[in-house]
C-alpha cells in the first residue's frame, strides 16, 4: 500500500491534534533536554568514548582498522607468541567476537595463529611483516592526528589526570 506525502503528513498532524501535542514539541531543531542523563558518569563515558571512536575512525580510515583490531595488534606486537585466549582476556573481547577478529585479521595478512606446541588447544598470534607495517603506519597516523587533537583538547595535565582516573575506574570498580 502506498501513502502520499500530504496524507501521511495529514496523519501526522490529526494524531498531534488527537493527543493535544503541539507541533513544536517535536521541532528537530529543538535540543532535547537531558535532565539527570547530563550528571551520570556512565552516560558521559560513552558520549565521549563514541566522539573518540569517530575520530580514530576518520583518522585511520585508510587503514581500515577498529579500535579494536587497533588493540590487538599493538598487543600482538608487544606480547610475540602469546595466545589468543590472554589477548582476548586482556582487551576484554568474547571469544567468539575475537575468533571472527581474527579471522578478519589473518585474511588480511596482519597476523597468523599457529597451533601450541604446549597446548594443541591453543593457538599462539603473531604478527605478519604486513601487520608490522600496517602497524607502524597506524601508530604514526594515531599519534599525529588523533592523540594529538585529544592533547589539544585536553592539555598534558588533563590528559594525564584522566588516564589515571579511568585506570582506577578499570581497576577497582
Amino acid at each position: 500500500m502506498t501513502v502520499s506525502k500530504t496524507a501521511a503528513a495529514d496523519a501526522v498532524k490529526s494524531s498531534r491534534a488527537a493527543r493535544k501535542e503541539p507541533a513544536e514539541a517535536s521541532a528537530p531543531d529543538t535540543a532535547l533536554q537531558l535532565g539527570e542523563l547530563s550528571e551520570l558518569l556512565g552516560y558521559s563515558l560513552k558520549r565521549a568514548q563514541l566522539r573518540i571512536f569517530e575520530d580514530f575512525l576518520r583518522c585511520v580510515a585508510p587503514l581500515q582498522l577498529t579500535p579494536a583490531q587497533f588493540s590487538v595488534l599493538l598487543l600482538l606486537d608487544r606480547n610475540p607468541g602469546r595466545n589468543q585466549t590472554e589477548i582476548a582476556n586482556t582487551l576484554g573481547i568474547l571469544r567468539p567476537n575475537f575468533v571472527a577478529m581474527l579471522d578478519g585479521l589473518e585474511s588480511r595478512d596482519l597476523c597468523t595463529r599457529v597451533r601450541s606446541t604446549n597446548d594443541r588447544r591453543s593457538h599462539i598470534l603473531m604478527l605478519t611483516d604486513k601487520g608490522r607495517a600496517v602497524l607502524a603506519r597506524a601508530k604514526k597516523l594515531v599519534a599525529t592526528k588523533h592523540e594529538a587533537r585529544l592533547n589539544e583538547v585536553l592539555g598534558p595535565a588533563n590528559r594525564a589526570a584522566l588516564l589515571d582516573m579511568l585506570s582506577k575506574l578499570a581497576r577497582e570498580f
